[in-house]
């Protein structure tokens, strides 16, 4: 049976605040069979626990501050996330990196930020959720001196160059991807990517409820919301990938499943 790992969702977005239980059966009904809640400040990481504990076996969480939430962090940050992280439905630490395109929060703080969390991912030993956009310079000159000690890390909705893909994939690093992907206008240059990366160090993600995939229906569309991106359509990023690759969706589903089992251990 094909099933899918959507590695990345917003389930406390606002626009899910009414029908996470449709949403999440909706995913389940598409043979997304588990999923993980994107956590991106303390207290949305806390939200995101608790979502994913309603739901064993199928939700699980990071735990984590995001770059644009770095202007948030403070002296209690990373015990809260510490202690976050002891729960079995988080499994992983992030999403945590440098965004230097968008600046909502200084860079120098996102600097910090993103150091603490590095620290505490070898010290609870949990993989890391990564972001990284118009940084990749700092952000890898910071990743870089951790690199011995760092878990697992995945660099999440990666819509970066070719070259940049190399030095992740080179520095051990697994690249997340989402529908993004099919969106040919923005991200033409991905195609190259896709052909490149090797599906063993490839997991999937609909960042749901953003990159919606362009191959998705509007049929489905309109049963579900507008142009809500749902965990539901992560098929759909899949069969891009398999396009691109020249390979069997089968293939793309299960080598996914696997990479993403394995990295997160669930």
């Amino acid at each position: 049976m094909k099933t899918y790992i959507d590695i990345g969702i917003n389930l406390t977005n606002k626009q899910f605040q009414n029908d996470i239980d449709d949403v999440v059966q909706n995913a389940l009904d598409a043979d997304v069979s588990q999923m993980i809640l994107t956590g991106t400040s303390v207290r949305n990481s806390e939200e995101s626990s608790r979502i994913a504990k309603e739901y064993p076996g199928i939700l699980y969480a990071t735990a984590g501050i995001h770059p644009h939430d770095a202007k948030s962090f403070d002296a209690q940050s990373i015990s809260k996330l510490r202690n976050l992280l002891k729960q079995k439905q988080v499994v992983s630490v992030g999403e945590c990196g440098l965004d230097f395109d968008r600046d909502f929060s200084p860079r120098n703080i996102q600097e910090t930020c993103y150091k603490a969390q590095l620290e505490l991912a070898i010290e609870v030993q949990k993989p890391l959720f990564l972001h990284e956009r118009a940084a990749f310079t700092k952000f890898m000159s910071i990743t870089k001196d951790y690199l011995p000690q760092l878990p697992k890390a995945v660099v999440h909705c990666f819509t970066g160059t070719l070259p940049e893909a190399k030095t992740y994939l080179d520095n051990g690093f697994y690249l997340g991807f989402t529908g993004a992907i099919s969106d040919s206008k923005r991200f033409d240059h991905l195609k190259e990517v896709i052909q490149y990366v090797p599906v063993d160090r490839m997991m999937i993600e609909t960042d749901a409820p953003f990159m919606l995939p362009k191959n998705t229906p509007n049929n489905l569309l309109m049963k579900y919301h507008e142009r809500r991106c749902e965990p539901a359509f992560l098929p759909f990023v899949a069969a891009t990938v398999a396009q691109f690759k020249g390979v069997s969706g089968i293939v793309v589903a299960e080598e996914t499943t696997r990479n993403a089992k394995i990295f997160f251990r669930i």
